[in-house]
């Protein structure tokens, strides 16, 4: 499996954009580059809503009011918060894929994303995730 050189694949779909939802694919795709695994993430549904310029994820219900609280605990021990994940994921060349389907249905164009982000369908993504060592569903 993988690309044909070696290096082993990770690819994952991200359909959620609650706080832990975000953090977990970023986290997990920083790791899998950090090990030179090449790391593809399809971003579809309110996943998309994670690659919006300026979107902040949010802890859902009734732990919604802890979200600030969360954010500050985080950098308070040194745990890189959403948007630093973002950024080191894809400096690190983390590719992100934003669900064409998923951007006609929610009304987002191409300029609303962050840069770095390829369109894709699901045929598209799949063809890479068919290819994939470790696939997952987030």
């Amino acid at each position: 499996m993988g690309n044909g050189d070696g290096k082993k694949k990770i690819a994952m779909v991200v359909s959620e954009c609650s706080f832990d939802k975000a953090l977990m694919p970023l986290i997990l795709g920083s790791s899998g580059r950090a090990l030179d695994a090449e790391v593809h993430i399809f971003f579809t549904f309110f996943g998309l809503n994670l690659l919006k310029k300026g979107f902040k994820p949010k802890l859902k219900g009734l732990m919604r009011p802890f979200t600030g609280m969360m954010i500050r605990k985080m950098k308070k021990e040194k745990v890189p918060v959403f948007e630093e994940l973002i950024d080191q994921c894809r400096e690190l060349g983390v590719k992100f894929y934003a669900c064409s389907t998923s951007m006609k249905l929610m009304n987002v164009k191409k300029e609303d994303l962050i840069e770095g982000c390829e369109v894709a369908g699901a045929a598209t993504f799949l063809k890479i995730a068919l290819d994939a060592d470790v696939t997952l569903f987030i």
